[in-house]
């Protein structure tokens, strides 16, 4: 007797499956969710195929998790290294003047009357 009963039936349906290379009926199926059974003696060929199947699939979707984390990957640094080599911002057109202190403006502006003959206000 076994520790947790199975179903040999659908383990030998979705055997069946694998064998005429229907992969996608048999995930349909539930091929990731059957639990293969090694040591029962009625269903031993089918168990070994669906865990096969099992695992060359797990292995595969790791595959291409790993190959699209990767194409993110190098689009971000590339997208980084871009950013490193934009130009910096062009000039503004009409330069803005720099401001003076307001204590140094009204020494220039001091400095200006003088120069102009103006009396000191």
């Amino acid at each position: 007797m076994h520790a947790t009963p199975h179903d040999c039936t659908t383990l030998q349906q979705l055997a069946a499956l694998l064998a005429e290379d229907q992969v996608d009926a048999a995930l349909d199926a539930s091929l990731m969710d059957a639990a293969p059974d090694i040591d029962c003696t009625a269903c031993a060929a089918a168990s070994a195929q669906v865990l096969a199947a099992q695992q060359r699939l797990q292995t595969a979707w790791a595959a291409r998790e790993r190959y699209r984390a990767r194409g993110l990957r190098l689009a971000r640094r590339a997208a980084e290294r871009q950013a490193r080599r934009a130009p910096p911002p062009a000039p503004s057109s009409t330069p803005t003047p720099p401001s003076l202190p307001p204590a140094v403006a009204a020494a220039l502006a001091r400095a200006k009357a003088r120069a102009a003959g103006t009396p000191n206000t």
